[in-house]
């Protein structure tokens, strides 16, 4: 016997369907009906068309016209007889590989996009043909709607029903924007090439129409170059599967490297920052968009911006000669509002020896030792203090290996030094911090918790940063990998006393009619307490803490002014930052290779911080002189360690230097101490470390007599 359920579901199912293929019926036959009714359009007006609107990009003042996007639109129109063949069928193969079987329309393609467009509740899908672009990129508006889908499709039917596909597809390649002023394929080639379209290459045909679907977002000279060439080579794999090129043409233009002509230098201010915009207005919307008379206020200060260039420029070639350091860049932003004050990208846009149209501010990179403050800033939150004392002793932090293999880095050991090899015993989080060194930090990780650390700099804005798997205790030392602009935003909240703006470039965007499309708005978000901030804050701006390290007069110190700073230095020195910020401004550098390889052996301190120290200065002369909040004092309640006397006598009164998880519950700090601090998994190893130290340093030790703990006590198992 049927149950009343499946019957019941039979017949809805039964229902839908026939109400499906009505509803495709009436509209099959309403769109034959436009068809009828509609007169077809002239061609002549697709090739004839001129774009006569420009995006135009200004500074936060509105005076200063960075640049014109859509001025002199330059397009040659040609036939496709003067139009290299692999750049015909690489256009085809990516855009619309049945062209040339297919109608006006792909029936399958609709249906796909409007189920797509039904269950997301949206009119986003696409599914057009190359006649359906030509007719929405010169007839119709970008706006998204039924009626304006419903005209689309009839203009395309009525379309071939008078012009061929030949006329069709030159029509089109004649007519696409192909970034900025940019119109056509032979313009395109002209500009990025320096050769007719006739001429183009099966790897610059495969670029070319690849940068078809965004050519701002796909541009050569943005910031996403990598994605360019992962598209290129989907063309290229396109072509080979559609039979367009064989094997041997397919792997030789796949490895091809191809070099595009410099963009022109005259005709624009802040490049870097200016295709960071432009990239944005094309995700919100739409490619056709740019060449709609957009009118465009930006957060950049024009001033600030020249002086960063012109500084980055000064410095950049002597790090180059003096530690293999060919490129750097810049960014400067308002930690109250979070908005980008200037982007310097690197060293110079129109410079093709070292790839200079690459914005190096956007590049994800391993930030080094500046990942620390964020460590810091958690450890305090959970109750510890500036004052708060680790050792600085060679420790071994892997339970993989015995506490005794304090010099042992082979993984799955795990045994971090500094720059200069030294160790230097008990030291409070100020000094460790201020002085940037590593053992300590590794320890305050671990007091902390890698997730728990990750969800933090995440909050602060550093969403690149992945899986906690990845990094292990490394990730305080810069395992991850997190981009310059994002940096900055994030120490921006440390100088906003704990509240972060993400970082944006965006004031107001105003269409051709003067209407307000985007406004700027605060969304401030707070990411710490005040005075967790504050006291990062202090600990970073701490000129006395950072000796020996960095002298009084240093290019970290800014005397009479309020200002924090933290370097950061890769292992293998790829990297060298300087990250540094008053409440007015925050300001942070990176130098190194865009091709990853190593520079000299050194510290940022050397290669990147005269660099940051005269742009700071310049900004501080510039911005208001501001001061910061006042740390709280420490507590004369919390534990001795807490307070920063690690000589605490034992109940026998005889003083043994022990490490933190010896006297304080690392996840309770200000509460009682562990019971059994042996249950935790890095306390033979802390112990160790610190024993054999004094052991081996009799004189480090004053204030007491020294009783080394007896390897005896120290637990030895892998838990």
């Amino acid at each position: 016997m049927v149950s009343f359920r499946h019957t019941s579901w039979r017949h809805v199912f039964l229902a839908l369907t026939l109400a499906f293929f009505g509803l495709g019926f009436l509209a099959a036959g309403g769109i034959l009906i436009a068809v009828i009714l509609t007169p077809a359009p002239d061609i002549g007006s697709f090739a004839a068309r001129q774009v006569d609107q420009s995006t135009k990009i200004y500074d936060r003042t509105g005076q200063v016209l960075l640049y014109d996007y859509n001025r002199d639109a330059k397009r040659n129109v040609v036939p496709l007889s003067a139009i290299a063949p692999n750049a015909i069928n690489a256009t085809v193969a990516i855009e619309d590989s049945s062209f040339y079987e297919h109608g006006a329309i792909r029936i399958t393609s609709i249906i796909r996009a409007m189920l797509a467009d039904i269950f997301s509740g949206s009119l986003s899908q696409g599914g057009s043909t190359i006649t359906q672009q030509v007719v929405k990129n010169t007839l119709l508006t970008d706006t998204k709607s039924i009626i304006r889908k419903i005209h689309e499709l009839v203009l395309a039917i009525k379309l071939e029903q008078v012009y061929s596909k030949n006329q069709i597809l030159a029509t089109y390649l004649n007519d696409i924007p192909y970034g900025g002023t940019l119109y056509g394929i032979d313009a395109a080639s002209e500009a990025y090439f320096n050769i007719p379209a006739k001429d183009l290459s099966l790897a610059q045909s495969a670029y070319l129409a690849a940068m078809i679907q965004a050519p701002t977002y796909y541009s050569p000279y943005g910031t996403h170059r990598a994605e360019l060439d992962t598209r290129k080579n989907l063309v290229l794999e396109r072509m080979h599967t559609l039979g367009f090129i064989d094997t041997a043409a397919y792997t030789a233009a796949k490895n091809e490297i191809v070099s595009f002509a410099p963009a022109g230098q005259n005709s624009i201010i802040a490049p870097h920052f200016v295709f960071y915009i432009l990239n944005q207005l094309e995700q919100t919307y739409g490619p056709n968009a740019l060449v709609s008379g957009l009118k465009v206020t930006t957060t950049l200060d024009a001033n600030l911006e020249t002086q960063a260039e012109s500084i980055v420029h000064q410095y950049a070639p002597g790090n180059e000669k003096d530690f293999k350091a060919s490129n750097a860049s810049l960014v400067a932003i308002d930690p109250a509002t979070g908005q980008i004050l200037a982007m310097v990208g690197s060293r110079n846009f129109f410079d093709t020896t070292i790839d200079g149209q690459y914005n190096s501010a956007l590049a994800l990179r391993q930030p080094g030792s500046t990942m620390k403050p964020f460590i810091y800033a958690l450890a305090l939150m959970k109750g510890y203090t500036r004052d708060t004392v680790v050792f600085d002793v060679p420790t071994q932090f892997s339970t993989a290996c015995p506490p005794s293999a304090v010099t042992d880095s082979t993984p799955p050991c795990y045994a971090p030094v500094d720059y200069d090899g030294r160790f230097r015993g008990p030291m409070t989080f100020e000094t460790a911090l201020a002085q940037s060194i590593n053992v300590p930090a590794v320890k305050v990780l671990y007091l902390v918790g890698i997730q728990n650390a990750i969800n933090l700099a995440k909050s602060f804005g550093l969403t690149s940063l992945g899986d906690p798997n990845q990094y292990g205790l490394t990730l305080v030392l810069g395992g991850g990998e997190v981009r310059l602009l994002d940096l900055v935003g994030a120490y921006a909240a440390f100088a906003n006393d704990g509240v972060k703006n993400t970082p944006t470039g965006i004031l107001e965007v105003d269409n051709s009619q003067g209407q307000v499309l985007q406004k700027y708005t605060p969304q401030p978000v707070r990411v710490i307490p005040a005075h967790i901030a504050r006291d990062i804050s202090a600990m970073l701006s701490d000129a006395p803490a950072r000796l020996p390290e960095y002298s009084l007069n240093s290019p970290l110190s800014f005397p009479g002014y309020d200002v924090a700073v933290k370097t950061g230095t890769t292992n293998d020195t790829r990297d060298a930052w300087v990250i540094g910020y008053s409440p007015s401004i925050a300001l942070g550098v990176w130098a190194g290779n865009n091709n990853d390889t190593p520079m000299v052996k050194s510290i940022a301190g050397f290669i990147a911080a005269p660099m940051w120290h005269a742009a700071m200065a310049y900004a501080l002369s510039k911005y208001p002189k501001m001061y910061f909040g006042e740390p709280d004092p420490i507590p004369t309640t919390v534990p001795p360690m807490l307070q920063g006397n690690w000589r605490i006598p034992d109940k026998n009164g005889m003083i043994v230097p022990h490490s933190l998880l010896y006297w304080v519950d690392k996840n309770n700090p200000l509460g009682p101490p562990p019971t059994n601090p042996s249950n935790d998994p890095q306390f033979a190893y802390w112990e160790y470390g610190i024993s054999a130290w004094y052991a081996s340093h009799p004189n480090d030790f004053s204030g007491g007599v020294m009783l080394p703990v007896p390897l005896s006590t120290v637990a030895t198992t892998t838990p």
